[in-house]
């Protein structure tokens, strides 16, 4: 994309089961006493972030519960159509073999999710089944410049068409995704009515309905085949795993442009526009 390497494997793997929860605080804290001090006191959870978030956009924790039920039935939905089929390379454990996102729970629904008790707040809206899961995973895409693709004899099926990164509020964490989209589609030249497909990332369903909100997309077109809620967000591969899911879902459906976008912590976040080639 830069000019600078001519063929690359772009991925992450994540164990997160493997991963005692606040192990990344094991070294001491990402922020000081004056980063503190300036934010009054916030310790930029991303948990109370979402549920800041759901204050600030007027999200119900209903709306929050519905949200997340339907990225579990898209899933479902499109693994009985095996829209993951040409996605997934299937692993063979002392278990068996995994072909599969384990994590998607069929038959979810509101009033299920609504026995949940809150995680982050007595009284809130944030909860497990409206947040992405803890989930081991891995992903990977070959990205290589037109010329190199063309010697080797690869067919690519899309092109990177424009990028962006942009900051946000740290207090609030999780909504980098509006400006990093509002900048890219400013730099594309493109609306969200050009764009086919919007994947953003569900770390929190606080995140892609107050993205949703501000953007003015058609939410038909906003993570089609489920998202981090239903199928995991396993943090270093998630961005491929994000890429790979929209780059097959615009193959598969004829669709010439996608938009993919996500948080990267510390209120940063990027966005990817790609046009269909194959």
């Amino acid at each position: 994309m830069s000019g600078q390497q001519e063929v690359v494997v772009a991925g992450g793997v994540e164990s997160m089961s493997r991963v005692p929860l606040g192990a990344a605080r094991a070294t001491g804290l990402p922020y000081g006493p004056a980063a503190r001090a300036r934010y009054d006191g916030s310790e930029f959870t991303q948990g109370e972030g979402a549920e800041l978030i759901a204050e600030r956009w007027n999200l119900s924790r209903r709306a929050l519960d519905e949200f997340s039920a339907h990225s579990h039935a898209k899933a479902a939905a499109a693994i009985d159509a095996g829209a993951f089929d040409d996605q997934i390379l299937p692993v063979t454990t002392e278990s068996g073999v995994v072909s599969i996102d384990e994590g998607v729970r069929r038959g979810s629904n509101a009033d299920t999710l609504a026995g949940l008790k809150p995680s982050f707040r007595e009284d809130g809206r944030i909860h497990p089944g409206n947040s992405s899961q803890i989930t081991d995973g891995a992903a990977a895409l070959l990205v290589t410049s037109p010329e190199r693709a063309r010697e080797l004899g690869l067919r690519p099926i899309v092109r990177y068409h424009s990028g962006a990164v942009s900051g946000a509020d740290p207090v609030l964490v999780l909504t980098g995704p509006i400006p990093a989209t509002q900048k890219i589609l400013k730099r594309s030249g493109l609306t969200p009515d050009d764009i086919g497909v919007f994947e953003v990332n569900e770390a929190f369903a606080p995140v892609p309905l107050a993205w949703l909100a501000d953007i003015g997309a058609d939410p038909e077109r906003l993570n089609p085949l489920g998202g981090a809620i239903a199928v995991g967000h396993p943090l270093g591969a998630s961005g491929a795993v994000l890429m790979t899911r929209m780059i097959h879902h615009m193959r598969d459906n004829d669709i010439r442009y996608g938009l993919q976008t996500m948080c990267e912590g510390g209120g940063t976040a990027n966005a990817t526009i790609v046009e269909l080639l194959a």
